[in-house]
């Protein structure tokens, strides 16, 4: 195999292996010949993905013709060639090869975590070594825990080359090499890169100076890949995190992705921007969500948090890039086909115009039901127009995309409130999804909170977003730590309040806003007043004067969601407002006659996998299930529900479609220079700084494409 790879060719040839007659690929190697043909034949430095080396000598065979033993992962197939795979000399080799493996390997290595799933020792069991035979050569080398994602242990190290490989042939990089330590050769980070690519071969390195390595991964030039350890046999190069399995292994290696509510593919989007090709970069966004521009302002960026990236330096400006696509992006034209499939004949009722109840329409539309949404309230959007400020999501951009989610068919009822699921469904409606949102703001049971000059974060927000007169004082207090509480703060200050505060529970580095909302806000005006809880609002005749606070040890919430707050004594202040918002969490709205099971904490009661409701064909999503949460949960529950109701109505609840083009990605990465302390671009990207940014990408998704080398007990 070469970096690029190769298709097999076509007339394959016959040979014979343990007088079976198989059929082989032209181009293949003897080991690949007899895998292929269910013939297991035992195999360590082969790889795949990785050119043959023939280094480790437990793949030997016997050909006719041939004086000796050969290596079958080195030796292309021929017509008629006549191979065994198993004899006493064969066995006799192979046991050797592996006790001199193994004696450069710990002996406590059995113990460790990546025991059962360790191509080593699963070898070692099939070729019946016995631990007494091996004649350990100790290695006593310092293992290398540097790196931000991995961890370095050469002792473990067998010299199979496959790192170095995966290194130089795969992705390009070429860092690593065979580097000497007290007389001991490991793959490691080179002291001095060698000036040929064959870096099996014998290595010239500087003395290595107290027995350490100079260089670490970020100095040489990596890119971060975790192409070795992906194909270490031994754990020689290992993950920081730990050894996993299945959905977990894949949710660390490529944690974006996962941690996306909506299942955007991050990483595919990111790399079609890093080409320029912004055009698919929104139709993968596309695949997934109907609000791309507005997830590129508002999206609270959970991929971002969780970007391996941030562990070198900076995160990947994930949110700023999909906001670059979305853009740039649709002057492309729309790749791929977003017409509503056959209609069904089916009637849904969508309760709530916010980004739940929309997301649930667009998708119901698609699948070829004619969907209405009522919404009380006289504009659509929910919060994303009446609670998050324009400042924040620019208007013309939310009023864009729903003109958009329209214009394939959903009807739009506004200023129609509905009282009563059972009317609807008496109407003729075959199935009601319910995303009310969560409308009611709540007021801590403090002495003052029903004054004159006391809002809810959600009042106060929808009054200044729908271009009401808002009575507000020259000092505000908003009480909360959230996002809330913060674009409240913030609004208050472009409402003209010389002295906003805000005050919350937590301490500063535990507030739940996202952190550059509270940069933002500070480089504003805003005062932060963490770790205290509210105990009284002060009125003089009828009117808010100050809020007076105690200090906060440390709080938890009770079961249900009641704060528990440990104060501190003598800890008592108070602090002067005119105006004061409670910006404390919010819960729906349930008319009396609306006719679905509410949980003591004012939610909806539904099946926690489908958000079905004890009403059939009735599904309630967003905020009226969890409570305030972000927009793109928000959008992931709609889209849930109307995947679950389309199956209610015989539909196949399979929302997504292929809009963007199949493209496999280059596997090789190349040189690395610089690489891990490129800066962070996330300020008014355009096409060649949104490029720049996202090649700062370590394209982890990469990883999972290597082949898993299947144990021999798996054959």
């Amino acid at each position: 195999m070469t970096a690029c790879g190769g298709a097999g060719l076509e007339n394959p040839l016959t040979l014979t292996i343990d007088g079976r007659v198989v059929e082989a690929r032209p181009d293949a190697v003897v080991l690949e010949a007899g895998l292929e043909a269910g013939i297991y034949i035992p195999h360590l430095c082969d790889h795949p993905d990785l050119p043959p080396a023939g280094v480790c000598r437990l793949c030997v065979v016997e050909i006719e013709g041939h004086e000796g033993l050969t290596p079958s992962c080195t030796t292309p197939v021929r017509a008629g060639m006549v191979v065994r795979t198993r004899s006493d000399e064969i066995l006799a080799a192979r046991r050797l090869a592996m006790e001199l493996l193994l004696a450069a390997h710990p002996p406590e290595c059995g113990s460790c975590e990546k025991y059962l799933n360790c191509e080593l020792q699963s070898l070692k069991q099939y070729l019946g070594v016995e631990e007494s035979r091996v004649k350990r050569r100790a290695k006593l080398l310092p293992v290398d825990s540097r790196n931000p994602l991995f961890v370095h242990d050469p002792n473990k190290c067998v010299l199979c080359g496959r790192c170095l490989r995966a290194c130089w042939d795969l992705r390009g990089v070429r860092v690593l090499g065979l580097v000497k330590q007290q007389a001991q050769a490991s793959g490691g980070i080179q002291y001095e890169k060698p000036a040929t690519p064959n870096v099996l071969a014998e290595v010239s390195v500087a003395p290595i100076k107290q027995n350490r390595l100079v260089l670490s991964l970020a100095d040489a030039g990596c890119r971060f890949c975790g192409a070795c350890v992906e194909v270490c046999p031994t754990g020689a190069m290992q993950d920081k995190f730990g050894v996993l399995t299945g959905a977990e292994r894949k949710a660390a290696i490529v944690p974006c992705k996962i941690k996306c509510p909506a299942e955007i593919d991050v990483p595919r989007y990111v790399r079609f921007v890093a080409r320029g090709d912004l055009a698919s970069a929104l139709a993968v966004i596309r695949e997934k969500v109907p609000f791309p521009l507005t997830l590129g302002h508002v999206c609270d960026r959970p991929c971002e948090s969780a970007c391996r990236r941030g562990e070198l330096n900076q995160a990947i400006a994930i949110r700023e890039l999909k906001r670059v696509a979305a853009i740039l992006g649709a002057e492309g034209g729309c790749r791929g086909d977003l017409a509503p499939r056959n209609e069904s004949g089916k009637r849904v009722a969508v309760v709530g115009a916010g980004p739940a109840g929309l997301t649930a329409a667009f998708y119901l539309r698609l699948q070829g039901h004619q969907v209405t949404v009522f919404e009380a309230l006289p504009e659509p959007g929910g919060m994303l127009r009446y609670g998050i400020p324009a400042y924040r999501l620019p208007r013309e951009v939310l009023a864009q995309e729903i003109a958009a989610l329209l214009a394939g068919g959903v009807f739009l009822k506004t200023n129609s409130r509905v009282e009563s699921v059972t009317e609807l469904l008496t109407c003729g409606y075959d199935g009601v999804v319910v995303a009310v949102g969560a409308h009611r703001g709540q007021r801590l049971r403090i002495p003052g909170a029903t004054a004159v000059g006391v809002f809810t974060g959600v009042d106060f927000l929808r009054q200044v977003n729908s271009a009401a007169t808002v009575p507000i004082a020259d000092s505000v207090v908003v009480i909360g730590g959230g996002n809330v509480a913060l674009d409240c703060a913030r609004s208050a200050r472009r409402l003209g309040a010389s002295r906003v505060t805000v005050a919350c529970l937590e301490c500063r580095n535990d507030m739940p806003a996202a952190p550059e909302e509270i940069e933002e806000g500070e480089a504003e005006g805003v005062v932060l007043l963490p770790s205290l809880t509210p105990t009284r609002i002060q009125v003089d005749s009828g009117r808010v004067t100050a809020v007076e606070f105690v200090g906060v040890a440390s709080f938890c919430f009770d079961d249900a969601g009641q704060a528990q707050v440990e104060t501190v004594r003598d800890s008592a202040r108070a602090v002067t407002a005119g105006t004061v918002i409670f910006a404390t969490g919010q819960l729906p709205e349930w008319p009396e006659e609306f006719g679905l099971e509410v949980s003591d904490r004012g939610l909806a009661v539904v099946d926690p996998h489908t958000l079905a409701t004890c009403r059939e064909g009735v599904f309630v999503a967003g905020d009226a299930v969890t409570g305030t949460s972000s927009v793109i949960q928000a959008i992931a529950s709609g889209k849930r529900a109307a995947a679950a109701l389309d199956r209610h109505l015989g539909g196949n609840g399979r929302l997504d479609r292929r809009l963007a083009p199949v493209v496999e990605p280059e596997p090789c990465l190349g040189p690395g220079e610089g690489f891990h302390a490129l800066p962070r671009l996330d300020q008014d990207l355009d096409e060649h700084s949104g490029a720049s940014e996202a090649s700062r990408c370590l394209q982890c998704d990469l990883r999972l494409k290597i082949k898993t080398v299947a144990l021999w007990g798996e054959y």
